[in-house]
């Protein structure tokens, strides 16, 4: 997980800057929104790989 969290601070730093900014822009309810919706893709994903 750590690789691909990476990836774009280090391809584009400054496209990450704009990303983080606008992620401090949104309100708590947004951002537990963006959290359970990656949390679900995920366990689709594992569930569609075993």
């Amino acid at each position: 997980m750590m690789v691909v969290e990476g990836l774009l601070p280090l391809a584009s730093p400054k496209r990450w800057r704009e990303v983080f900014n606008r992620i401090l822009a949104m309100s708590d309810g947004q951002i537990r929104f963006i959290g359970l919706a990656s949390i679900a893709m995920g366990l689709v994903g594992l569930l569609l790989l075993r």
